[in-house]
Parts: C-alpha cells; structure tokens; sequence
C-alpha cells in the first residue's frame, strides 16, 4: 500500500511466507536499526523532547505556581503547585517519546519506505517487526521520562521515597502507548489522517488533571477525563512522586497492562494482514 491509499501487490517472498510464522525471536535486529537510523538523522528531534517539559515546568510550575500557591494532594497535604504538575508532566514526557516513534516514525517506514516487506522477506515475524519497533518507542519514552525525574530529584519535586517506582511506572506508561499507537497507526493512509492524532493528544494533554485537580471539572467531564489513559497515567505517577499511595494505583496500573496487551495483539494482527495475508 502507498501514500496514497492505493492497494499494490505485495512482492512474492512477502506472499509465500508461513502465516503461522510469527515470530523469529530477533526483535532486537529490528530495534537496533531503528536505533542507528535514529542515531544518524534524528537525534536533535529526541534532544528536543528531553527540555520540553523542563520548559512547561519552568514557566508554569514554578513560574505560574509561585501565584498559585498550593495544591491539595490525594491524601490531602497540600503540596506546591510545581510538584503537582511536575509528575505530570513527566508522564506526558514518557507518552510523548513513545507516540512519537510508534506513529509518525512508523507511518513513514509503512507507507513510504516500505521497509516492514522488506523485513518480513526475511526469517523476521510481525511480531518480531512489532516488538522491535515498540521496544525502541519505548526506550526514546523512557529517556525523556528519566531525564525528566533527574531534573524533578534536583529541584526537590519528588516528596517520597515511592518516588523511586516512578520510573517502572513511567516505562509502563510508555509501552502501552507505543503498543497501541502502532497499531493504530497502521491504519493511517495519509498525512490528513495522521493529523487525528495530534488532534486527540492535545486536548487530551490538556484534560488529563495536568495543570489542574480533578475536581475542578463538572462530574460528567470527571467521567469522561477518568476514562483518558493519560489521566490514569498522571495519577499512577502523581501518587508515586508525592507519596499519596493507596490501593487504588493498582487499577492504574492495571488499566496500563491492559492497554499494551491489546495494542501488541492488534499492532501484530495488522502487521500480519497488511504484509502476509
């Protein structure tokens, strides 16, 4: 299939490939090319996103926050609005990563470069081709994430010692966004398309109890903002960073584990049917 949403026939090697033949166990080939690709072309575009969401801390939390004062957390101290918006920020930082390489990166080696038949003309899988290319959405999640919770440690912003399961959580946070983001990706036939992801990201960065509680927003709003895998991503983590634990983040991180099941099975189902089928 190309750019333009029109259908072509798929080379022979491709067609006469074992349906069955899913995986090959060498994920890390297709990791390690994105990663020198990265490494030679794009990696002021990954810098970029590491002082991101310094910036946002800068002028709004700190900025912003000597204004507003404090903030109630979860288990009801109040908390300085910079290490409020701090955790959240830092999982918008490791979604951001993530969403980035599962999409666009993946929709251009689809639809243009074609390199996934390439790829799947060999002994790799799909789920080779699928595990390998979330694995690096996942490390360029995870760099932002961690460079991130450096600068949160250095200005004093993580007020627990539950602080140091942030990172596990953000790299979960991560892995469900870059697994299903592929998957949803592979459906994306034009640029115009693409942009619908933008589009819901946005407003969704913006919802998602980022900049302000909860509780601020009608009950109906509430419902639909608790839906967002975002907002369940910025309270795993703002529970974590400001030490308001409870039970609850279980369902969090349930919620997460799900996320990145359902997106590997249908990033691989897609894979297959676009190349194999």
């Amino acid at each position: 299939m190309t750019g333009t949403g029109v259908e072509t026939r798929q080379p022979a090697s491709v067609r006469r490939r074992p349906i069955g033949s899913l995986y090959a166990g060498n994920a890390r080939a297709v990791m390690y090319r994105g990663w020198r690709a990265t490494k030679s072309t794009n990696w002021l575009v990954v810098v970029s996103g590491v002082f991101e969401p310094v910036f946002y801390l800068l002028s709004l939390g700190i900025g912003l926050g000597s204004f507003v004062g404090t903030v109630t957390a979860g288990d009801g101290r109040d908390i300085s609005y910079a290490a409020f918006i701090a955790p959240a920020l830092l999982a918008t930082a490791a979604m951001n990563g993530a969403v980035y390489d599962s999409t666009w990166n993946v929709f251009f080696k689809i639809r243009f470069a074609r390199l996934y038949e390439g790829m799947l003309a060999t002994s790799l899988g799909p789920l080779d081709v699928a595990v390998g290319e979330i694995s690096l959405a996942l490390l360029r999640g995870g760099a932002y994430a961690v460079a991130f919770l450096i600068v949160m440690q250095a200005v004093g912003l993580n007020l627990s010692w539950w602080a140091l399961l942030a990172l596990p959580a953000v790299l979960l946070v991560a892995l469900a966004f870059a697994s299903f983001g592929m998957g949803i990706t592979s459906y994306m036939k034009s640029f115009q398309q693409m942009d619908i992801i933008n589009f819901i990201m946005l407003p969704m960065f913006l919802l998602s109890a980022t900049f302000y509680p909860l509780s601020v927003y009608p009950p109906g709003v509430q419902v639909v903002i608790q839906a967002l895998p975002l907002w369940q991503s910025v309270e795993l983590v703002r529970s974590l960073t400001t030490g308001a634990v409870t039970v609850g983040i279980l369902w969090h991180v349930l919620y997460l584990a799900v996320m990145a099941t359902l997106g590997m099975i249908l990033t691989t189902r897609r894979l297959r049917r676009l190349f194999l089928d």
